[in-house]
């Protein structure tokens, strides 16, 4: 059930209803676990890797602080919908607070666009260590490293905090049922009774910022990257320049 708060004529939102994965009870539990051992699958390797990153200095360098990073990243990403999935599976309630779905929505938003900012760094990190080894130290020092990270997350959080002000101030009087199992941008969409264009050209041009930019630049690295091991005439030297390209 959805309540309201009513001031007049108009009514304030409170909270959403949201899709589950299944209505019958005997799955349940089952389901429950299944996610529970995904979840913390995930949040055990990613933590692993963190905490050794962190804990050893030998690897204290700028690939590895990029993946360290991308650990942080990745559990903190997939802990913004999973507790809540997790609550709702196990007790059936499929209710999500007006507050805490756009919470649950800018953090989602947020966390993938670092995502995709750090994949490019990290690309730019095997170019330079690859395509230009005797600069790296020049090109990627540590100072130069952390000035990267922090603006990486720094531009995730603000690219998307237009998005989560403008759904905030929407109305939803057609339906509170959110058609899926967390607040995403499009399910919210669908069901507001405001005018979507403003947020719609936004998501746009932040699509074609992020999304399409960052795959260009990493393919492009990516592609100088290859082609200057095939260009190594040692086979142990291809397969060490190869090898580094792994975490990524």
């Amino acid at each position: 059930m959805v309540y309201t708060v009513t001031s007049g004529n108009q009514s304030k939102l409170t909270s959403f209803t949201v899709q589950c994965f299944s209505e019958k009870r005997d799955l349940q539990f089952p389901l429950f676990l299944l996610f529970l051992l995904v979840y913390l699958i995930i949040i055990f390797g990613n933590t692993t890797v963190f905490t050794t990153i962190v804990l050893n200095s030998k690897l204290h360098t700028p690939m590895y602080m990029f993946l360290g990073n991308l650990s942080s990243c990745g559990f903190s990403y997939i802990s913004t919908t999973f507790p809540k999935l997790l609550h709702m599976v196990y007790t059936q309630q499929k209710t999500i607070s007006f507050g805490g779905c756009i919470t649950q929505l800018y953090f989602f938003m947020a966390l993938a666009c670092t995502e995709c900012f750090l994949f490019t760094v990290m690309a730019y990190d095997r170019y330079v260590a690859i395509c230009h080894p005797f600069h790296y130290t020049l090109l990627m020092s540590l100072k130069k490293c952390v000035k990267l990270i922090a603006v990486v997350w720094v531009a995730g959080f603000m690219y998307t905090l237009p998005h989560a002000t403008l759904t905030a101030n929407m109305s939803f009087c057609s339906s509170h049922h959110i058609d899926n199992f967390f607040c995403d941008l499009i399910p919210l969409l669908k069901i507001t009774c405001s005018d979507t264009s403003t947020i719609e050209a936004l998501t746009y041009v932040v699509g074609v910022i992020v999304v399409v930019n960052t795959f260009v630049l990493t393919s492009v690295s990516y592609v100088f990257i290859i082609h200057t091991i095939l260009n190594i005439h040692s086979s142990y030297g291809r397969q060490k320049a190869f090898s580094t390209c792994t975490s990524h």
